[in-house]
């Protein structure tokens, strides 16, 4: 019983601790943004701190908690930005602005991300493994070309769309084109700020923390331990593993309209949703470590961060992070680490034993 409320507490210490650390940070970049004392650079990365926090926490919930390895993250981020992006340029079109505009765009992309992560996880999730990471990758740059290929438009007698051109659309004279292909959608009201994203961000981390301790949460790690063993005593591995996967790809969405409404042109590049946007986000989990929430904040901040630091090294600035990410990654899955780690355990056992088990073992032992 000892054992079982000392786990309770260090799960509630780790919650508590996850919350204190962002409100300790938004306190603090307030404090020094009042007095002049950040940059703009730094003033710039704000609102992506919170954008890839929120899509590494949602991605850790579908490969450390569940157990999957997906790299199709950025084209739910992609649906979400342009669901969203173009609900509010239209609105703005017909003369609509205001912030509430911006928390239906949330809702929006959310569902429409986490429609599309249902659609495409009821197929996907029946493999497993190196299989499952390819075809979500596939599904991504899929998601990413059509919002490359799509033209948008209004007008009076509705929506037209068209997958060639903008003549194409057959707009009357008071028609409005919102999506211009690969040109994207130019003229996004900016809704985002530093505060909408730490307020999405603690809501984001809010709804995993609650279904990771919810007997939802628990079928799923079940899962990942053991399949079979799971599966035996009537657990549907199909049934969790989409709700994982949904639930991540609408937490994604929101990222996504997050990204969409800081910037003034939103274009499907590969760069912002192609392949290389889901690897880093993965880098982001597996460096924070698989299945730690706080883990997966920091080195999206830290990550994102890096480079602009070194930017004054122009030439030898991917090198440089490049090396480092190499470095980190031996540090945290090397099996030789791992053992001078246990060495230093065994040399240092009050210091890194729990008291508790320390009691339990002496009761036992005499």
């Amino acid at each position: 019983m000892d054992l079982l409320q000392q786990r309770k507490k260090k799960k509630l210490s780790y919650n508590i601790s996850i919350y204190l650390m962002i409100v300790i940070a938004y306190a603090v970049v307030m404090l020094l943004s009042s007095q002049g004392k950040i940059s703009s650079l730094f003033q710039g990365l704000l609102v992506p701190f919170c954008t890839y926090s929120i899509l590494a926490v949602s991605l850790n919930l579908v490969v450390g908690i569940s157990g999957e390895l997906s790299l199709g993250h950025a084209g739910f981020m992609c649906v979400g930005a342009f669901t969203s992006a173009i609900f509010t340029r239209y609105m703005k079109f017909l003369g609509v602005e205001g912030l509430y505009l911006f928390v239906i765009a949330i809702i929006i992309g959310a569902f429409s991300a986490g429609v599309f992560g249902l659609l495409i996880g009821i197929p996907v999730l029946r493999l497993k493994g190196d299989y499952l990471a390819i075809v979500t990758l596939a599904f991504g740059e899929i998601i990413k070309n059509i919002a490359n290929a799509i033209y948008l438009g209004f007008d009076e007698n509705g929506v037209h769309l068209s997958l060639k051109n903008t003549m194409d659309l057959g707009l009357s004279d008071k028609g409005f084109i919102v999506v211009k292909g690969a040109q994207g959608i130019t003229g996004t009201p900016h809704y985002s700020s530093f505060t909408a994203g730490v307020i999405l961000l603690l809501i984001t981390i809010t709804i995993i923390l609650n279904l990771i301790e919810s007997r939802t949460g628990r079928n799923i790690k079940a899962l990942r331990d053991n399949r079979i063993a799971a599966e035996s005593v009537g657990i549907s591995a199909m049934k969790y593993k989409l709700i994982a996967f949904s639930i991540a790809s609408a937490m994604a969405g929101v990222a996504g309209v997050l990204y969409a409404h800081n910037l003034t042109t939103l274009t499907a590049l590969p760069k912002n949703f192609g392949y290389n946007m889901s690897i880093t986000i993965l880098v982001f989990v597996v460096l924070g470590g698989m299945g730690k929430i706080r883990g997966s904040i920091i080195a999206a901040v830290v990550l994102t961060l890096l480079p602009e630091m070194l930017r004054g090294l122009q030439d030898y600035r991917m090198l440089i992070y490049s090396i480092v990410l190499i470095v980190v990654m031996i540090f945290t899955s090397a099996p030789s680490i791992k053992q001078y780690v246990e060495v230093f355990k065994n040399k240092f056992p009050k210091l890194t034993r729990n008291p508790v088990l320390m009691k339990k073992t002496k009761k036992e032992g005499k």
